[in-house]
């Protein structure tokens, strides 16, 4: 019965293998993909820059209105080998390649003739071809050309998005019959065992203490993983709301974008005829205001997008760091970390109470670290306006291996609301009068509970705050069985 069951887990690793092979393919596709979108939208918006630094220049004869199409002119050339690049040994794309091609060039021809009849005196040729419509023929058939690479590429995504769920299913499925599997091994092997000794009282006696340690164990286990799925649920609302925020500025303006081309557009395709003060008005005012407000804005989301990112990353990079038991002395660190911000301290008339007796654990000396440090910091950024910084710390062993650490200062303190959510990814309590993301705290309870420990709070608004730490005292027999 165990051989069938450790064979039954061996073929479950082996397909949950192939699922994550899969699943990596197809991520690969995916990356493909948009690389293809990239490149179609880089060549689509460079003969657009042309086409508009050609219009502007037919209709005000001004140099500077070139700027955008000897831009593009050399960019073009570029963008197009990498589109090439980007679709070849893909018949789908292949196939209406030499169309485009042939279409690019006749609109760089058409363009190019237009700007040097301007330059020859002839302007009054150089609109004919411009009223001729040829330069919309081609570029109409850029654009549908284009449209449809853009549509194969997107119906492509598409597919492989339902793959990969359907991956991702099969992946759970997997892994819910190998959690079966290896409780069934576990059971048949517990069965065995307690059939063998069940004729001798003192083994019995030995298996029952086996038992309830087991049994005690598995409930923290239990606990944990509770715990870990909830923590997993409140990170998933958080990010999908906080990242999903700068996506719906960004729309926002994009439509606000969308409509101040309107004037714009109304003022350079014009041919000739005489505007009225207002459309000529609206169409200064979207490029001196509407334009660049539009743009501003949609840059502050970006980059608000991207600093959230970062800090994503920044917390599980650290979640995947191999950490390495040592022999630390926590007083010896408490001194480092007072000592980083005792000039802040200082300068305020406050005082650090690290007066503590030596303790040594067996853990992770870098985390440690950032733990200690990220709450020093703290308590000097949120200090009370107008009264002396007080920080102490003290350290009390708390039995079964366990040791507290109690950091205290005499700061803003958090209102009782807060307690637990300034330990949330992106959450701050309190006036937002500092510069910070809102992840040092959820950072800091990452990195405790990878060492096996905890951290809480206690605080009174206006008086101040203690952070309670729970630490194991040898990191080693929590990693037991696992590489540290």
């Amino acid at each position: 019965m165990l051989g069938l069951g450790i064979a039954l887990l061996i073929g479950m690793v082996g397909a949950s293998l192939w699922l994550v092979e899969k699943n990596d393919n197809y991520s690969r596709e995916t990356a493909d993909l948009r690389r293809i979108r990239s490149a179609i939208l880089d060549v689509l918006t460079t003969l657009q820059d042309a086409e508009t630094g050609q219009r502007g220049y037919l209709l005000t004869r001004r140099e500077d209105y070139l700027a955008p199409y000897r831009e593009a002119l050399q960019t073009l050339a570029e963008k197009r080998e990498r589109l090439v690049a980007s679709v070849q040994n893909k018949p789908i794309y292949t196939g209406k390649l030499p169309i485009l091609q042939t279409a690019i060039d006749a609109k760089i021809a058409e363009i190019g003739r237009t700007i040097d009849l301007v330059n020859a005196g002839r302007i009054d040729e150089a609109i004919d071809i411009v009223r001729a419509d040829t330069g919309l023929i081609y570029m109409q058939e850029i654009r549908n050309t284009l449209d449809e690479f853009q549509d194969v590429t997107d119906d492509r995504l598409r597919v492989i998005v339902n793959d990969q769920l359907q991956a991702a299913d099969n992946l759970r499925w997997v892994t819910i019959g190998g959690a079966i599997a290896i409780i069934a091994v576990v059971g048949g092997a517990l069965f065995l065992i307690a059939k063998y000794v069940g004729e001798l009282m003192r083994s019995r006696e030995e298996v029952d203490s086996l038992n309830r340690g087991l049994e005690e164990r598995v409930n923290e286990r239990t606990r944990d993983l509770i715990r870990a799925n909830q923590e997993i649920q409140r990170f998933a609302y958080i990010v999908t709301h906080d990242l999903r925020a700068p996506l719906v500025n960004i729309m926002g303006f994009l439509s606000e974008f969308e409509a101040s081309l309107k004037p714009i557009e109304s003022y350079v395709l014009a041919d000739g005829t005489t505007l009225s003060e207002n459309e000529i008005r609206d169409a200064r005012l979207a490029v001196k205001e509407d334009l660049p407000e539009a743009i501003g804005f949609i840059r502050s989301s970006t980059r608000k997008m991207d600093q959230l990112i970062n800090a994503i990353l920044k917390i599980s990079r650290d979640g995947r760091r191999k950490l390495q038991a040592e022999k630390v002395d926590l007083k010896e660190l408490l001194a480092v970390a007072g000592a980083s911000v005792q000039h802040q301290v200082s300068a305020v008339d406050g005082e650090i109470d690290v007066n503590v007796q030596p303790f040594t654990v067996i853990s992770d000396r870098i985390s440690l670290d950032q733990i200690l440090g990220n709450l020093f910091d703290n308590a000097v950024k949120y200090q009370m306006k107008g009264r002396p910084l007080r920080i102490s710390a003290r350290i009390m062993p708390q039995g079964r291996g366990i040791v507290r650490l109690d950091i205290t200062d005499n700061g803003r303190g958090i209102a009782e609301d807060d307690l637990e959510r300034i330990f949330e990814l992106f959450r701050r309590a309190g006036d937002q009068d500092q510069q910070g993301e809102g992840i040092g705290l959820a950072h800091v309870r990452s990195l405790i509970r990878n060492l096996g420990g905890d951290i809480s709070v206690a605080s009174e608004l206006g008086k101040g705050s203690t952070f309670h730490l729970t630490l194991p005292t040898d990191l080693r027999k929590i990693t037991r069985g696992n590489d540290i």
